[in-house]
């Protein structure tokens, strides 16, 4: 049966003037430049899928028409929040994508780039197997142009299995482990057409320190810089190449300020790496306060001057070196405070991994909202769209390759994570975000002789400045890094260190009772001890404060973590995020952000003064009002007229740049009951005031709920347009609230969500996603668009109702045309789901005897447990 093309062809304008136009997120690692031949059409839509092996699935005359059609990225299944313990599926799944490709990629070399697949996997086109890979979280990337037929149908076959497998990192099984294996595509996929003589991939040569393009600073400073561009081009044509290539350096006004080409020759059937260098005057310097990006455009141009292949990339221009007690410095200065920042896993509630490339971008917006200036990668690389959105909001990155408190003695095994090494290098080895290369396995007794060739490898991959890696501290093999990660108390004078990690604060590691993990759910009291903990507490523990304190030889560290997670080893989800598995805020957020520095900058990210009042003048909230605030000063007043203290930073302390302010018996819910007696509730309230130099910069104030009225929407999107692309989405919050909006946090109840035009709902009942319960007065949903742009109605209503219930409320929110080129027979995209009621889970009901094997081996995970609980007691959090 004939299959139907839906081809979206709009070109990347990005050697427009302005550089906003510039696709925000790079494509199969590149932005496309126009006129040069090369796009990148996304594959994501229409995927045929089942769970479970199914015999010959790879074959092009295999019946799938009774599979459910899904787009990418896709984790699989649905989760309910509380996704801890192992719940979610392991094992084998099928994917199948029919297209018929336009005539217009006649004579052009494709590649189909996955930029993950969870697991181990297999790739086939039209019945034949093009690609095997181990490992979860780098490009799977195979070479098609032989294979694909034109004027009919194409089928792409993909076998991905997430099981527990010890020949390939992490290694460990799911349920020993501190994440979860969430299956599937779960990242973008990408057809890369460009012509026969062509700038390669990086992932796909097989090229120590080359393959692609390699853009190395051999000197910056802010009079002068020297850019050394290594351009990997292979010639498959049936004849020699002979032309040149032109890379040009623009800036933000689309200028060209520095041009560099190079004649060259090559083979047919061989490649050549041409090197030149550029010289750019008075560069604007990279760095977390001002993420400067200029554009690389690259051309290939034959004899004729005629362009054959060429792409931009964002670069930018910077420094690092680590200078044991001198500490850190950036662009040959000294790096005036400690860099603070958080580890961050990449699963979010109900999608697991498979989050769009809006959701990745906005976790890196959040995090620099807070005054965050670094991200440790979570024991793996994470999505490439995260590493742009880090490069353009000023975000610090550590790179690390997968692996958690496991090693194997097999041959197969090492080889494969050193494999993981170099790829990992040959993707991120152009972004300025990156810091520190993490190429050791986090947490592991490995053999010295491992870590030797995981520190040679990382300088082989990139020997040339501003590159550093590092391994734990007290780990074997860690004599031949000059970094090291979790330091120990006694320093080493020859060594300049990192924490990793920090603020985790369990009383032993199998029950992991911790007042650093905090349900938001729970409260004021437990969120204000969070953040207690993690800023200053009474007793002795690495905190915001002492890391601010330690010497310039400690240079930074990254609190474990920016959001709740889910374990495989645990039925908790990690719960000490600074905010919540949907990317609701908790208090501890609000006090990091009051670390940033006060003075407003032009970066993307919020930056300026704040102040915020952690307290919601309930029954039981607590007398002592809690304040974080920037400013020198902060004036805070209980009710109208009321009672006034003012709290002054002392200036002259050292450690933490803004202490958690506490006003001691601030507030008497008896004095709000008397005023609300007499018809005075709008004198109840707190009022805070931020002031520098004596003038009020900032202010927040807060009300105690009336009785609740209505239900509001709102969506967290950071004013990010939602794209009719089929996989984006965006997280719609509804609150209880009184007639004046504010919310009600104290509740029980139960919403329920309906949706109409051109979106769904992401998960049922089934996972109580939808009808879900208020918690601390909020029920955040997850609404994605269809393939078609246009307009999305939510309607949020009690589960229960009464004639005195609260309102429905309603939200109605508009998704934009897709503007990047996307691949799919619009036949398939028909079957996609309206609706997402069912997850898929494995059910709690079993028979007797699946009882008793159940606990048999939660019986064995306990015995597995005791080894990960002592390897935990080993490494630890930080110095403690």
């Amino acid at each position: 049966m004939k299959k139907i093309l839906c081809l979206l062809i709009i070109l990347f304008i990005t050697n427009s003037i302005e550089a906003s136009l510039l696709p925000r997120f790079s494509t199969a690692g590149f932005y496309p430049l126009a006129g040069t031949g090369r796009l990148a059409y996304s594959m994501n839509v229409a995927w045929r899928f089942t769970k479970g092996d199914v015999p010959n699935a790879f074959a092009p005359d295999f019946d799938d028409s009774k599979w459910p059609v899904v787009s990418l990225p896709h984790g699989i299944e649905y989760l309910p929040v509380e996704a801890s313990g192992s719940v979610n599926y392991q094992g084998t799944v099928w994917y199948r994508k029919h297209f018929t490709p336009n005539d217009s990629l006649l004579g052009k070399k494709l590649f189909l780039h996955f930029e993950a697949i969870m697991g181990k996997s297999k790739v086939w086109i039209n019945g034949v197997q093009l690609t095997e890979h181990w490992g979860g979280y780098l490009p799977v990337i195979a070479d098609i142009s032989n294979y694909i037929k034109f004027g009919e149908d194409n089928v792409i076959a993909v076998l991905a299995d997430n099981s527990n497998d010890p020949l390939y990192a992490p290694g460990k099984a799911q349920n020993v482990l501190d994440y979860c294996y969430f299956g599937g595509i779960y990242r973008d996929c990408w057809l890369v057409a460009h012509n026969k003589v062509f700038i390669t991939d990086p992932n796909c040569e097989n090229e120590i320190a080359g393959g692609g393009q390699v853009v190395v600073f051999e000197k910056v400073a802010e009079q002068h810089a020297t850019i050394l561009l290594k351009t990997h081009i292979r010639n498959t044509d049936s004849k020699r190449f002979t032309g040149s290539v032109v890379s040009e350096l623009l800036n933000k006004e689309g200028n060209v300020i520095a041009r560099s080409s190079s004649k060259t020759g090559v083979k047919n059937g061989f490649a050549s790496t041409i090197e030149m260098k550029m010289d750019v005057k008075e560069p604007k310097l990279w760095s977390p306060e001002s993420p400067y990006l200029y554009r690389l455009n690259t051309r290939v141009l034959n004899e004729k001057g005629e362009v054959t292949d060429g792409y931009t990339r964002r670069i930018g221009i910077r420094s690092i070196e680590f200078k044991q007690k001198d500490g850190f410095w950036l662009n040959g200065k000294p790096y005036p405070k400690a860099i603070v920042g958080a580890n961050r896993h990449q699963d979010f509630a109900i999608v697991g991994n498979a989050l769009p490339n809006s959701k990745h971008w906005l976790d890196a917006k959040k995090l620099r909202d807070a005054g965050l200036k670094v991200i440790r990668n979570g024991n793996y690389p994470q999505d490439p769209a995260f590493m742009d959105a880090c490069e353009e909001l000023g975000l610090f990155i550590l790179d690390n390759i997968p692996g958690w408190q496991f090693w194997n003695d097999n041959p197969t095994f090492g080889d494969r994570v050193y494999s993981d090494i170099r790829n990992m290098i040959r993707r991120d080895r152009n972004s300025p975000s990156v810091l520190i290369w993490e190429p050791i396995l986090n947490e592991t007794n490995y053999p010295k002789e491992f870590a030797k060739k995981a520190h040679d490898i990382t300088f082989q991959e990139f020997p040339y400045p501003n590159s550093i890696s590092a391994c734990d501290d007290g780990a074997e093999g860690g004599e031949y890094f000059s970094l090291l990660l979790r330091p120990k108390k006694t320093l080493q004078p020859d060594k300049t260190y990192f924490v990793r990690e920090w603020g985790d604060n369990v009383d032993d590691w199998n029950a992991h009772n911790s007042n650093s993990r905090v349900n938001r759910n729970w409260g004021e009291v437990p969120m204000l001890e969070q953040a207690v903990h993690y800023a200053r507490p009474a007793y002795s523990v690495l905190c915001l404060d002492s890391l601010f304190k330690a010497p310039r030889q400690i240079v930074g560290g990254c609190l474990w973590h920016s959001f709740d997670h889910q374990r495989g080893y645990h039925p908790d989800p990690f719960y000490g995020g600074i905010m919540d598995a949907f990317r609701q805020p908790k208090y501890s957020y609000y006090m990091f952000q009051a670390q940033r520095d006060p003075e407003k900058s032009d970066i993307i990210a919020e930056t300026g003064p704040m102040v915020y009042i952690a307290h919601e003048m309930t029954p039981f909230s607590p007398k002592d009002v809690t304040v974080y605030s920037n400013c020198d000063e902060v004036r805070l007043t209980f009710l109208e007229g009321g009672q006034q203290k003012v709290y002054k930073k002392d200036l002259t302390r050292t450690g933490m740049p803004s202490p958690v302010i506490t006003f001691n018996d601030m507030y008497d819910f008896m004095a709000c009951k008397w005023k609300a007696r007499a018809n005075k509730q709008a004198q109840v309230y707190l009022l805070a005031e931020g002031l520098i130099d004596g003038k009020v910069v900032a202010t927040h104030k807060v009300s105690p709920a009336r009785r609740p009225k209505k239900l509001t929407l709102t969506v967290d999107n950071e004013e990010m347009e939602l794209v009719a692309d089929g996989s984006d989405f965006v997280t719609v919050v509804a609150s209880l609230t009184d007639v004046d909006g504010v919310v009600k946090r104290l509740t029980n109840a139960s919403v329920k969500f309906s949706i109409e035009g051109e979106g769904r709902i992401l998960g049922g009942a089934d996972i109580q996603a939808n009808p879900c319960r208020l918690q601390w007065g909020n029920a955040p949903v997850l609404v994605q668009s269809t393939n078609t742009f246009g307009k999305i109605k939510i309607t949020a209503q009690m589960f229960f109702e009464g004639e005195n219930s609260p309102l429905k409320g309603e939200l109605v929110i508009n998704s934009v045309k897709n503007e990047i080129p996307a691949i799919f027979s619009a036949k398939e995209a028909e079957f996609i789901k309206l609706t997402t009621e069912d997850s898929g889970l494995k059910k709690n009901q079993s028979p007797a005897a699946d009882d008793e094997v159940l606990k048999l081996r939660r019986e064995l995970n306990e015995y597995k447990l005791r080894e990960v609980e002592k390897q935990q007691s080993k490494f630890g959090i930080g110095i403690n």
